[in-house]
């Protein structure tokens, strides 16, 4: 914990954007997952990497005791959840494979929780509802990660497709798992970026009121339409993904929305995510945030309220523990005693 507060980070990755993990078949797939790296890596806080070697390959597949050490042993993190990037554009095994989140989430139960994903353009809707049912029995997942643009215009879909979309949202529900998540705005390649817009989640979160979406960097670029569809609709929150990350070379433009956010929404629907591993280890940005105070000009001239530490508080676990039914100091006390038992 860091000032007492319980930390739930709400997306880790474990990626594996590695060259044997290239798509055989996408003569640029290299190509644009070194620009996507490269594109990353000005997010990342300076200092040491993960490992001692200077020469630290970010594209390596994250295995489970690497990111254990990463997210629980280098920083102040109590729970996770361990998110499923269901992009096949240029990867095999997807850019964040299942296989390596559920295995992060089985070797640490008691830490980590695992978010499965699926695409009705993969492999086609059947299969999409049959992985959805398998990953939620089989797999134990506590929620689903939807990706719904792609290079190719023929692997897009839109959230408030009732035909392709629709189905899936009922089968998850069928399965038991009301938590929805969804990559809006941040385009890794070259998609149509509008294709990325939160707009499609309006017609599900009306339809679906019993779901809770959850939608990811703030939909950048598309914020201002984030902001008022989270503000209109109760069962939208906002993963504050990565967005920490920003704070060392733009805290103005931090400053400023987060005043917006919790103006418009409310400390209530904002989740704290780190995206480690890409985004680099999360106590940088965990201490970032704790520093972080709304300027009085901001206040005066916009009326954002201050953050509070009760703010924070919701923000970095008490939000997401309630959506994923996680008593905090029930939580507390198996960690401790967690502890205790390693150290005996």
């Amino acid at each position: 914990m860091i000032d007492d507060i319980f930390i739930f980070d709400n997306v880790i990755h474990l990626s594996d954007m590695s060259t044997p993990n290239l798509r055989d078949d996408i003569p640029d797939a290299k190509a644009t997952r070194d620009r996507i790296v490269r594109q990353i890596s000005g997010l990342r806080w300076p200092g040491p990497p993960p490992r001692p070697d200077p020469d630290f390959d970010w594209t390596q597949r994250w295995e489970v005791e690497d990111m254990y050490e990463l997210v629980f042993k280098g920083s102040p993190t109590d729970m996770a959840m361990a998110q499923v990037v269901p992009m096949f554009d240029w990867f095999k095994e997807w850019e964040s494979p299942i296989t390596l989140q559920y295995a992060m989430a089985k070797a640490y139960p008691e830490r980590v929780m695992f978010c499965g994903g699926v695409d009705p353009r993969y492999r086609g809707l059947d299969d999409a509802l049959e992985q959805i049912d398998y990953q939620a029995r089989e797999m134990g997942a506590r929620s689903f990660k939807f990706y719904n643009a792609h290079e190719r215009l023929e692997d897009c879909w839109r959230c408030d497709d009732e035909k392709l979309a629709y189905p899936m949202y009922e089968r998850a529900l069928a399965a038991g798992v009301d938590v929805l998540q969804f990559h809006k705005g941040n385009p890794w390649g070259q998609q149509n970026m509008e294709k990325l817009s939160p707009v499609d989640l309006q017609a599900p979160a009306r339809d679906f009121p019993q779901i809770t979406f959850i939608v990811h960097h703030l939909a950048l670029p598309y914020f201002e339409e984030m902001v008022s569809i989270a503000a209109r609709f109760p069962n939208v929150y906002l993963s504050m993904a990565g967005y920490m990350s920003f704070y060392r070379f733009a805290p103005r433009r931090v400053q400023e929305y987060t005043g917006r956010l919790l103006q418009a929404c409310g400390a209530e629907k904002l989740l704290w995510g780190s995206e480690a591993a890409l985004a680099g280890g999360p106590t940088p940005s965990l201490e970032a945030f704790m520093s972080l105070e709304i300027p009085d000009d901001l206040r005066n001239g916009y009326g954002y309220p201050q953050i509070t530490r009760a703010d924070k508080k919701k923000i970095l676990g008490e939000n997401f523990a309630r959506l994923m039914h996680v008593d905090i100091v029930a939580k507390q006390q198996e960690l401790a005693a967690l502890g205790r038992e390693s150290r005996a």
